[in-house]
């Protein structure tokens, strides 16, 4: 099957078990005193399974398994291969409903954001001794992974929520989970562990020459003062994009509490976790409101050209740069999929997006303004599909 090929691109789920047994995950482990890094609740709760009520079959060389993404298996594995079940006969036994946003999202964002669960939360120190950046955009990681196919009878069986619905919703959790998430890890400025902080606003190349340009750069998302560590922000910009064109009520509310949480980071822990509840509230509803939204052909245009050209001023940094070019190819694979635009017309667009994900690759070559020239590219080509 494709999920355990090791040659598959869907294939990388299982392929997160043999990743402990490379040199960087064992040079990992000794910076941080592990001693061995495939016994470590630290390292196994995300490269491994960590479902519970496992199925007989279970074997934790498999890696990211399915019981990993679909809950324990011992309840429902057997009517999960009878014709008489029905999906919602498996739910009611303990499968995950992963075909619905706001489950799956839940349960995608364990590893690959970080949750409250042992193990399961990549604190700066793991980062500082090697480990990758933690990325999440849900839809096209959805695609990435997918194993089967959402043909007519998985519709009607369990509905397809399609693509955008699928990226709104995973911006809203991401955002909703990392201010559930700061109250939990103190440390650093404002109680917040570094992790959260955008890596590039410190880890950027400095010199002692006075002649030396400074790195510094202003963004108007975020009044914050000089050298005050920036949130990574980079799901609250999507999110800011959705929520103009899916819930106009919401949205005003939404940055304004964006810009006073930003604000509040530089203060202290106090004022910092009242705006971080406050953003987490209005984010949460957004979330519940995307799950609910019927996006169109026009609210999908209206979404790239939110993220095109609306947030372009808020694309000073990698980050937030990664997601806008993920969100791009997203939201224009949901238009094609869906009917609404030629694929041959998208396809005339892609040498400007691949040139875009490109100058995205590179933290240490990011070039803001050439990004956002680049963006306007884009969006100028997306402006002649409609």
């Amino acid at each position: 099957m494709s999920w355990s090929d090791p040659a598959s691109l869907t294939g990388v789920h299982s392929r997160a078990w043999r990743v402990l047994e490379q040199p960087r995950a064992q040079a990992i482990g000794r910076r941080l005193g592990i001693a061995n890094v495939q016994s470590s609740p630290e390292c196994i709760n995300c490269h491994g399974d960590p479902a519970p009520v496992r199925g007989a079959g279970w074997q934790q060389s498999d890696g990211v398994g399915c019981e990993a993404c679909h809950g324990g298996a011992q309840n429902w594995l057997a009517s999960h291969a009878s014709v008489k079940a029905s999906h919602a006969d498996n739910v009611a036994k303990g499968m995950w409903a992963m075909n619905d946003p706001l489950v799956r999202a839940g349960v995608c964002l364990d590893c690959h954001f970080g949750s409250d669960k042992p193990g399961q939360f990549v604190f700066h120190r793991v980062m500082a001794a090697g480990h990758p950046r933690i990325a999440f955009e849900l839809d096209l990681f959805t695609s990435l992974q997918r194993h089967h196919d959402e043909d007519a009878d998985y519709k009607a069986r369990k509905g397809i929520a399609g693509g955008v619905k699928t990226w709104a919703v995973g911006q809203a959790l991401a955002v909703e989970r990392a201010l559930a998430l700061l109250p939990a890890v103190p440390a650093g400025m404002a109680g917040a562990d570094y992790y959260f902080y955008d890596c590039r606003s410190c880890h950027r190349t400095f010199s002692d020459d006075p002649a030396a340009t400074i790195q510094g750069r202003t963004n108007g998302w975020r009044p914050i003062p000089p050298g005050q560590p920036v949130w990574n922000d980079e799901q609250m910009i999507m999110l800011a994009a959705a929520a103009q064109v899916a819930a106009p009520d919401l949205a005003r509310s939404f940055e304004a509490q964006s810009r006073a949480f930003h604000g509040a980071m530089a203060t202290d822990r106090a004022t910092a976790m009242k705006a971080a509840a406050a953003l987490k509230t209005t984010a949460a509803a957004l979330a519940r409101r995307m799950a609910t939204a019927n996006f169109d052909r026009a609210q999908t245009f209206a979404l790239i050209n939110a993220v095109l050209v609306g947030n372009a001023p808020a694309y000073t940094d990698y980050q937030g740069g990664v997601q806008a070019v993920m969100a791009t190819d997203t939201l224009l694979n949901a238009l094609v999929a869906a009917g609404q635009v030629d694929r041959n017309a998208a396809l005339a667009l892609r040498p400007d997006l691949d040139r875009a994900y490109a100058q995205a690759r590179d933290a240490n070559r990011w070039d803001a303004p050439a990004f956002r020239a680049t963006l306007a590219q884009v969006a100028s080509r997306v402006r002649a599909l409609q």
